[in-house]
């Protein structure tokens, strides 16, 4: 009884202990699971897709490989909020961070009439005191600088671009510079459009090679005085001889008619002030289609008269219908005058002609038939004015019954002459003939706008007029290296000399400094060194500065002929470059020279970063530990 007694107790507690240890296990299960599952469920939810979440025991174990350390601690802390903080195992890596690329450099210099302006961001290598200083000394304006500093490496061709578009500022004094790594963006305004063809010519010599140039540069737009439109079809082919619009649309619309009716596409048409009328454009468009319906002929708009002369032979009826819908299409504002010509029956007398001829040397010969010895007279004071006493030839002869206005179309022709760099007019009575080349790109215009102000309107010319580059006075500009070749090809047996024992420029050397003088003229701008040197006889020093004072006296000669001296240096070099033997006398005369040089610009030295720095003297600490530990 006493063992029963004992054993039913102790077969109950165990019995209940088994069952207490399984519904723990139990309970600890579902926990596990459904702690599990509420945290997965969350992470998925905010977008830890690439998680994963383990149990052990009640501890909840999150796994993966979060992109940067703030997604791994923002995992972490949205699994604590489903479960205890402190249940959370966390087992997360992070993926390696990626380089980091360097930021894109660039600086835009702004400059008006109160100053420069620098802002942008710019590598730390980059001396921006120095920049700026070297700004203000260019502009002789003061520079804000809002600029800011990345300490990554300069890139390729950033030195060279930053160099380049602190020249070009120079030139700029109102102008926006964008400048990144070997690409310079100049948006630019001028005072004249003579000083735009100016710039953009010098900018685009001395660009360099590896720099990409986005270059405007505008110019204000000029007055032109009759608003003037020559438009001609004929045999020779479909052309401008001069063309004006008010807006960049009319010049659009204008230069799209011209191209239909057969012109070139590189004909132009010049933006100016002084437009008669806003209709302008439409106007001009209707003309040059009623010109291309005849089959041809010459339509002049001289502000509202226009002046329509149909090719000889054209069909009437088709002439009175073109000319009848113009008259009618016209604006109100503008008076048509159309003409048909009719062809003329030779007489045995030749008509009366006179001819004013003009040599590549300059030379002019006037030739032909005049109304009197006034008449005469004046045409020859009239040429002396335009191209010097010296230049005229006189071969006129006096004849009575000239046709009526004879005198004013021989001096409208001399006048047309002077736009030309060599070629000739020819004034008959019912026609006048222009031909010949010329270096300015709008002479054509100018001498069509002469005729149509001097004769009026209804006078019958022709223009055959060549633009060669090579006779533009701007665009011909020899390049710098050329200007020094004919300077050294120009010096070339002549010496520059001194008296004896001084810095005083001989008589002989006068003459030379002359002809040096005429070719700085002709290559403005030019970065010259003038190298003085000496023989080595005497005291170093004494011959240096006997060399620096002869340098500064070629340097003052030229001065005092009205070249800018701005670009140029005098550096005297003493004895140092021997061209020939010191122990001889002809050697030693050889060896005291003036030497003209063009003045190469060195490519900056970019400095290294203090990221540079580091990384390269990163192995010599290590070797330098290492040495230390042996």
């Amino acid at each position: 009884m006493r063992l029963k007694a004992i054993l039913i107790p102790t077969i109950a507690f165990m019995s209940a202990g088994v069952g207490a240890t399984i519904a723990a296990q139990y309970a600890v299960s579902f926990v596990e699971e459904r702690s599990v599952i509420a945290v997965q469920e969350r992470l998925m939810d905010d977008g830890f897709t690439w998680a994963r979440v383990q149990a052990d025991g009640l501890q909840i174990i999150l796994e993966g490989e979060a992109p940067t350390e703030a997604i791994r601690y923002r995992a972490m802390s949205t699994a604590g909020e489903v479960v205890d903080a402190s249940r959370v195992i966390g087992s997360i890596s992070v993926a390696d961070a990626e380089e980091i690329a360097p930021p894109d450099f660039a600086i835009e210099i702004l400059r008006n009439d109160s100053g420069v302006s620098l802002i942008g961001l710019i590598p730390a290598s980059t001396n921006r005191e120095e920049l700026t200083s070297q700004i203000e000394s260019l502009t002789d304006q003061p520079v804000a600088d809002l600029l800011n500093l990345a300490d990554y490496p300069a890139p390729q061709g950033w030195g060279r671009s930053l160099e380049f578009a602190i020249e070009a500022l120079g030139d700029l004094p109102r102008s926006k510079i964008s400048v990144a790594a070997n690409a310079v963006s100049i948006t630019a305004s001028s005072e004249s459009i003579e000083r735009q063809r100016t710039i953009e010519a010098a900018l685009q010599r001395s660009v360099p090679d590896t720099i990409d140039l986005d270059l405007t540069i505008t110019a204000p737009r000029p007055v032109i005085t009759p608003f003037t439109v020559r438009f001609v079809q004929n045999d020779a082919g479909t052309r401008f001889d001069a063309c004006a619009a008010d807006t960049e649309e009319t010049q659009r619309d204008i230069l799209a008619s011209a191209i239909a009716a057969g012109a070139s596409n590189q004909a132009s048409c010049t933006l100016g002030l002084g437009v008669p009328t806003n209709a302008w454009g439409a106007a001009v468009v209707q003309g040059i289609e009623a010109v291309s319906a005849l089959g041809g002929g010459t339509l002049t708009f001289s502000d509202a008269d226009v002046r329509l002369v149909a090719l000889e032979g054209t069909d009437p009826t088709v002439f009175d219908r073109v000319i009848g819908d113009l008259t009618n299409d016209l604006p109100d504002v503008f008076a048509l005058d159309a003409t048909l010509p009719v062809a003329e029956v030779e007489s045995d007398e030749g008509p009366p002609v006179f001819s004013a001829t003009l040599s590549p040397e300059g030379e002019v010969q006037l030739r032909g038939r005049v109304a009197d010895d006034l008449m005469n007279l004046t045409i020859e004071n009239f040429a002396s004015a335009k191209f010097g006493n010296r230049s005229v030839r006189m071969g006129t002869r006096i004849t009575e019954d000239l046709p009526r206005g004879w005198p004013v179309r021989v001096l409208a022709a001399v006048e047309a002459l002077s736009y030309l760099s060599n070629g000739a007019v020819i004034v008959e009575p019912d026609t006048l003939t222009v031909r010949g080349n010329t270096g300015d790109t709008e002479a054509t215009a100018a001498i069509s706008r002469l005729m149509i102000e001097k004769l009026g309107a209804d006078t019958d010319f022709s223009i055959d007029v060549n633009y060669v580059e090579a006779l533009d006075p701007i665009a011909g500009l020899p390049t710098p290296e050329e200007c020094v070749a004919q300077i050294i090809a120009m010096t070339e047996g002549r010496k520059i000399t001194f008296d004896p024992g001084s810095t005083i420029l001989s008589a002989s050397a006068q003459p030379i400094i002359d002809d040096i003088a005429e070719i700085f003229r002709r290559c403005p701008d030019l970065e010259i060194e003038i190298a003085g040197f000496t023989d080595s006889q005497g005291r170093e020093v004494m011959n240096r500065e006997l060399s620096q004072s002869r340098a500064n006296a070629v340097l003052d000669a030229l001065r005092q002929r009205r070249i800018p001296v701005g670009t140029l240096r005098a550096v005297g070099y003493g004895e140092e470059e021997p061209i020939a033997d010191n122990g001889t006398e002809e050697g030693r005369e050889a060896n005291r020279r003036i030497e003209f040089r063009l003045i190469q610009r060195e490519e900056p030295v970019e400095e290294p970063t203090l990221l540079e720095q580091s990384e390269a003297a990163a192995p010599n600490e290590e070797t330098e530990t290492e040495t230390a530990e042996e």
